[in-house]
């Protein structure tokens, strides 16, 4: 029997809209800037739909929880990479779900495979680092990248680095509602 979602396209779209005002964890973008920008980023790189919507949804785990804000301050990891999941398998083909499953692991492998990249994290970035398991060291960086979904979720990684201006203009949420729509499985 095939998995279902915990959530339709709609309820993604509702969830947005009506959560997304939140400020995103120690950064000076909304919830739903920066779900906005990092699908901008990977539209303009030519992503596909499947990865756009990753994009678009790798953050959704911390709008389907309430932890306050910036749990990283009281030592919280929210998981919200494995939060998420439950809400969108069944909706979205695997690719999608591996690259928002393993976008955490995908900043644990730049910071040891890329120099300065941990240098140039923001500070709740580096803070969730720790948290999340730190730095991966040689063995652990490349039993990562063998994995079904890190390459898309390296880029999906640089793209939500790049996801953090207040002043940056996206196309409206309803642009890659209809992205995310297309690859929908029902």
């Amino acid at each position: 029997m095939p998995a279902t979602s915990l959530f339709s396209v709609d309820d993604i779209h509702t969830l947005l809209h009506r959560r997304g005002h939140e400020q995103y964890s120690g950064e000076p973008v909304t919830q739903l800037q920066h779900a906005l920008q990092t699908a901008a980023q990977a539209e303009a790189e030519g992503a596909d739909d499947e990865l756009t919507t990753a994009a678009l949804l790798h953050d959704l785990g911390h709008l389907v929880q309430d932890l306050g804000e910036t749990p990283t301050l009281r030592g919280v990891d929210d998981l919200h990479q494995f939060i998420a999941l439950p809400f969108l398998r069944g909706l979205f083909p695997d690719r999608v779900l591996h690259a928002v499953q393993h976008h955490v692991d995908a900043k644990r492998y730049l910071c040891a495979m890329r120099p300065g990249y941990l240098q140039a994290l923001s500070a709740d970035s580096q803070r969730s680092l720790v948290l999340q398991g730190g730095v991966f060291d040689a063995a652990q960086a490349a039993a990562f990248i063998d994995r079904a979904g890190a390459a898309d979720a390296v880029r999906l990684r640089l793209w939500d680095d790049l996801a953090k201006s207040a002043d940056a203009v996206t196309p409206p949420l309803a642009h890659f509602i209809e992205r995310a729509r297309r690859i929908a499985l029902r």
